[in-house]
């Protein structure tokens, strides 16, 4: 099924302007990591974790709109990202407490923090951080991907950067918060991003 299609599967039809919108937008070519391939794998991962959410559509729409604009040199990418949300959904017969939440849902993926009690901020969050609990070759092949959405960035800066948003990850009391996703990449993401910030200290 092409994105598209299973677009239309969860919001109808009558929307389906605004899917052809959103695939666009993930195959921009800019994109290195954020594209059409990362959303298929939130998609994927949420409908596997869709048990623990209490509304597993919201944090379907949320996961089709959380990288929906991505510009790398720019810091604002989910707030935009949420305001389009916002904007384009209120053109379909959504409620505005649906539109509110896929908005909400949006915003947390700046913290990927989600509280104790947000089973559907835990899904999306444990969806789009699955990469870091990936086999080591695909990890690096992430990893590498970022740096050339970053490539307009001096290696020296990146590297500060890059590590400073991999001690945020490791400083989160648990990266993973759904027990299917906890068991299965906690402990490895936690060695992926360790390993890396060795890596990054070292200038390699």
């Amino acid at each position: 099924m092409d994105l598209v299609t299973r677009w239309v599967a969860l919001a109808g039809p009558q929307t389906r302007h605004i899917g052809e919108g959103l695939d666009a937008r993930y195959g921009e070519p800019h994109r290195r990591y954020h594209t059409r391939d990362h959303l298929t794998a939130v998609l994927d991962l949420v409908d596997e974790l869709a048990g623990h959410a209490s509304a597993p559509d919201h944090v379907r729409l949320a996961a089709w709109f959380h990288d929906a604009v991505y510009d790398p040199q720019r810091a604002d990418n989910e707030e935009r990202s949420a305001r389009l949300a916002r904007r384009m959904l209120a053109d379909t017969d959504l409620g505005g407490d649906a539109v509110a939440e896929v908005e909400r849902l949006v915003l947390l993926t700046t913290t990927h923090n989600p509280d104790e009690d947000d089973a559907n901020g835990q899904v999306l969050c444990d969806a789009d951080l699955a990469v870091l609990g990936a086999e080591p070759e695909r990890y690096a092949a992430y990893a590498a991907a970022v740096r050339e959405e970053y490539a307009f960035v001096p290696e020296e800066i990146f590297q500060a950067g890059r590590a400073e948003v991999l001690r945020n990850l490791l400083d989160l009391p648990a990266l993973f918060h759904t027990p299917e996703a906890r068991a299965r990449f906690e402990e490895r993401a936690r060695h992926n991003v360790e390993t890396e910030l060795r890596l990054l200290g070292s200038g390699a």
